[in-house]
Parts: C-alpha cells; structure tokens; sequence
C-alpha cells in the first residue's frame, strides 16, 4: 500500500464509515465513523509521499514507532494518541492495515448491551 487511492480503498471497507474533506482541502482525505462521526484515519501527501494519520491505543504506540522509522508522532495530530505511517514502502502492507483496523476499533460506536 503506497498509493492515497489504496489507503483510501481499504478505509472504506469498514462498516458505516465514509470519506470526508472537511478542511476544504483535497489533499486532506478524512474517513470517519457515521455513528459519531469520529476520525480514524486521515490520508495526505506531505514531502512527496502519501501520510496516513490513525488512533493508537498508548500500549501499542511506541511499539509501532520503534518498529518502524517511518511511523512517528502524528503530524497535525495529538502526538499521544496519533501516529503517522509514512507510505514509503518500509512498513508491511498487514502491518499498515493492522495499524488501520486498530485506529478504527479505537473510534468506532460502540453496541449497546
């Protein structure tokens, strides 16, 4: 995974998620939750790459960022509950989608029972 259109792709095969732009900027692509409307991932170029923000539990995020140079603090984000995974074709493309799936499971609506 290394394109905007492929992070964008598999984002959006979460249930009742959709693609937002609300920083009237198309380089900022936001895929949310429709229950509460939370963030899970926000997907941009920067520096001639493409970024991808996501939630991190506090448990796993140091493990993400010292596993891989091209996961960091998250840039425009809360560095503590955000990394950013650069798309440079360093982190495992199961890895990338771990980090994803793990993001959403953080802001989806939870059931009710």
């Amino acid at each position: 995974m290394i394109t905007r259109e492929e992070a964008i792709s598999y984002s959006l095969t979460f249930e009742e998620v959709y693609e937002d732009y609300p920083f009237h900027d198309d380089n900022w692509s936001v895929i949310r939750c429709k229950g509460n409307k939370k963030i899970f991932a926000c997907i941009y170029e920067r520096m001639d790459q493409i970024w991808i923000n996501v939630k991190v539990d506090q448990e796993w995020r140091d493990f993400w960022r010292s596993a891989y140079p091209s996961v960091i603090p998250a840039y425009h984000m809360n560095k503590e509950n955000w990394n950013s995974i650069i798309l440079d074709g360093t982190v495992p493309e199961e890895d990338i989608k771990r980090m994803i799936a793990e993001s959403y499971q953080l802001v989806r609506p939870k059931t009710k029972g």
